[in-house]
């Protein structure tokens, strides 16, 4: 187990004259060029961890994105793992601080020559070969609801658990960090209830989708696959909650990956663009 938990982010933004932009910072401490990061406060998420140190370095808030994997190195206090996103540049403004005196936009080639570590430039080549769209779709499978053995009414009204809201209170602050604009359902009470949480502060109304339940996705899983590509493509953050005989196959037929995992409460993020690898991120639980 590593004694220092981090997270951080390439904080992104489109440029009209060519290649996104970048943003690096100078730490005076180390007088070196980093990417924003920072330590995990307790109790709080690698997610939730990476936008908030990126807001107090940079001074920007973010949308985040795709996942862009872990770096793992030595520190005075043991093994430290700085687990990094993609982070679209959401609003806000750079002012000097006691840990980051000065910010630079940069083309990515740019910042690679300035940044002062290897692992660094590892993190941002990885930004690079997928070159990330700013609108993931988010796929959520339903939080826990009562045992459908024992319900005897209409299994589509089954409701959440205590823990099922518990879930979903938690959902709703973890699928806030990618900024979601637009939200669907498939019909089960159980997956409506998952999203409200999220939805009713936003003002989004929650889009009845047939197709990602189980009945109609079974019914006719090419069309299912092909709404949920309409639903990435289509303009503004999606958040899809289905439920577990439908999110596996989507997945595997997304990125060919067999037997894909799909736990109650569960999340993937996905990225999909023509030309572009396909990124899915899977998201065990809100406190990953």
């Amino acid at each position: 187990m590593p004694e220092v938990l981090a997270a951080g982010a390439v904080l992104w933004r489109p440029s009209p004259e060519g290649p996104s932009e970048v943003a690096v910072v100078h730490r005076p401490r180390y007088d070196d060029w980093s990417l924003p990061k920072g330590k995990l406060h307790p109790g709080e998420s690698f997610a939730a961890a990476a936008a908030r140190e990126v807001l107090e370095e940079t001074g920007h808030t973010v949308r985040l994105g795709a996942r862009l994997g872990d770096t793992n190195y030595r520190v005075e206090q043991g093994e430290k793992v700085v687990r990094y996103w993609a982070a679209l540049a959401a609003g806000g403004a750079f002012e000097p601080n006691d840990e980051v005196d000065q910010l630079r936009w940069l083309a990515p080639d740019a910042a690679r020559s300035l940044l002062s570590y290897a692992h660094d430039v590892g993190v941002l080549d990885r930004f690079q070969a997928i070159d990330p769209p700013s609108e993931p779709l988010l796929l959520v499978r339903h939080a826990k609801a009562g045992d459908r053995a024992s319900w005897e009414g209409d299994d589509r009204v089954r409701p959440l658990t205590d823990k099922g809201r518990e879930q979903a209170a938690a959902l709703s602050q973890f699928l806030a960090l990618f900024g979601p604009t637009r939200a669907y359902s498939a019909p089960p009470v159980r997956c409506v209830e998952t999203l409200r949480p999220l939805t009713e502060p936003l003002g989004l109304a929650i889009g009845d989708e047939p197709s990602m339940s189980e009945h109609g996705y079974a019914a006719d899983p090419e069309a299912g696959f092909a709404r949920l590509l309409e639903l990435a493509a289509a303009p503004g953050v999606a958040v899809v909650c289905s439920q577990g005989a439908v999110i596996p196959d989507l997945i595997t037929r997304l990125t060919g990956q067999p037997d894909p995992p799909a736990r109650k409460g569960s999340t993937w993020v996905l990225t999909t663009r023509p030309g572009l690898p396909v990124t899915a991120d899977y998201y065990p639980d809100p406190y990953a």
